[in-house]
């Protein structure tokens, strides 16, 4: 499996590093980071569809009630989503997806995986893409090609917010990732930090 993981790897890094990145750099150059900010908040909003449906599953009331509160205040007083209300009124993020979901219904994790494009998952995060894409408002904007200038946005901004934290690569890109990937999920799911290996 490591085999393959690492091919894939090696082409979204050969992608990455000629095509995303470089758009990325453009991106960040000539967009202020308040315009960055404006386009991170929007598409967030539009992921609190995905936090209320996937909490919901969980039977994590709370956590759902206030993910809806966030999208009510956040769409309207926060126009469309575009500026984050919600947050300095005390309705702190609670980020959830159906990958998360399956754990918490004890669904395995399964093999670590590397999807073309996509990047890190596991096999259970990686089913849970399909719920997650169908719970985003995007997925039924017509027509498609604003779909699909959304999803470029939303990648390009994305990716740009990265630039700066690729200097805390340190040793094997793949190994570093990966670890840093499963010790995210693990700490999504059970809410503890991992233990130091160092």
């Amino acid at each position: 499996m490591e085999n393959w993981n690492r091919k894939v790897f090696k082409f979204n890094d050969t992608l990455d590093t000629y095509a995303l990145k470089p758009v990325a750099k453009t991106y960040n150059y000539v967009t202020p980071r308040p315009v960055q900010t404006l386009v991170s908040n929007f598409f967030s909003n539009l992921g609190e569809f995905r936090n209320i449906v996937s909490a919901g599953i969980q039977f994590k009331g709370q956590n759902a009630l206030i993910s809806s509160g966030r999208l009510i205040i956040n769409s309207t007083l926060g126009i469309l989503g575009l500026i984050d209300v919600a947050t300095p009124m005390g309705l702190d993020k609670r980020y959830s997806d159906f990958g998360l979901a399956f754990a918490h219904w004890g669904a395995p994790s399964g093999p670590y995986l590397v999807l073309p494009m996509l990047g890190p998952s596991t096999l259970r995060s990686g089913v849970g893409l399909i719920p997650d894409a169908l719970t985003n408002p995007v997925t039924y904007h017509e027509p498609e090609r604003d779909r699909w200038f959304a999803g470029a946005i939303n990648i390009t901004n994305s990716r740009a917010q990265l630039l700066d934290a690729e200097e805390l690569i340190l040793g094997d890109r793949y190994t570093f990732i990966r670890d840093t990937y499963l010790q995210r999920r693990e700490y999504l799911i059970t809410g503890q930090q991992p233990e130091d290996d160092f």
